[in-house]
């Protein structure tokens, strides 16, 4: 399978119809269709490593001031306790929490029901562990890769700039950063090369860098996704733009 990084954006997309939610759909529809879908989203940053375990995951409406139209998507994917136990042991010693409680929250429901509106699918999240480097997170990524072959799809979900301090809200045209602009251009053309170290190491790229992702939870899905590739597989850009100025909708293919 392909892996996939989806720049998901506002909440708001799980509604719309625009030039993101139209790429994401040819983007699911360029696919062969998955077995399952292991998802790493943004929004399930917490002080553990855990994988949803249950049969029939509940659909998290994780943010609050939208309107109660996005409160009442439901995403009824099924679950799969067995991937969730095929990730625990890919990921030893690593201790990995089978867990029962969580589900899909938007980084992951906002993005699938565009790819695969079904909801046929199972899927899975992995969390994004707080207490760990990115170096860290880089390398727990790379032992999941067998899931490829066996026939699963690894999708991260979360932004490369994403700053919602200087976000225009209520301005989704709004004219995007120069600091904003030069991060997404420098991530693209280190992509491109296959030049993962220095987007591992992104703290150390500079301001563009630390204003872009001045907290690692939207950040961090992009190393989940690049760890996953092979020698010479390509690399493309299947979305690309600008929400409120500083959060990038940048999606990447590899594969």
């Amino acid at each position: 399978m392909p892996v996939i990084f989806i720049g998901h954006g506002n909440p708001m997309n799980a509604l719309a119809s625009n030039r993101y939610t139209e790429g994401w759909q040819a983007l699911g529809g360029n696919m062969a269709k998955p077995r399952a879908i292991l998802c790493v989203s943004a929004h399930w940053y917490v002080p553990r490593s855990a994988v949803t375990a249950m049969a029939q995951p509940r659909t998290i409406h994780d943010f609050g001031g939208f309107p109660r139209e996005l409160f009442q998507v439901v995403y009824p994917a099924p679950g799969s306790p067995e991937l969730a136990q095929r990730i625990a042991d890919l990921l030893a010693p690593l201790a990995v929490d089978l867990d029962q409680g969580w589900g899909l929250d938007h980084g992951s429901w906002s993005v699938l029901l565009h790819l695969y509106p079904d909801a046929t699918i199972p899927v899975v999240q992995l969390s994004i562990d707080e207490t760990r480097e990115a170096a860290t997170h880089y390398e727990i990524a790379r032992r999941l890769a067998p899931l490829r072959d066996e026939g699963v799809l690894i999708v991260g979900s979360g932004n490369i700039v994403h700053n919602l301090h200087a976000y225009a809200w209520g301005n989704t045209s709004a004219k995007p950063y120069d600091w904003a602009l030069r991060f997404d251009e420098l991530a693209r053309e280190l992509l491109s090369r296959g030049d993962f170290a220095p987007l591992v190491d992104y703290e150390s790229l500079g301001r563009d860098a630390l204003l872009s992702a001045p907290t690692p939870d939207h950040y961090l899905p992009l190393l989940y996704v690049i760890a996953q590739r092979q020698p010479d597989e390509p690399i493309s850009f299947p979305v690309r733009g600008f929400d409120g100025g500083s959060i990038s909708m940048l999606s990447v293919r590899i594969g």
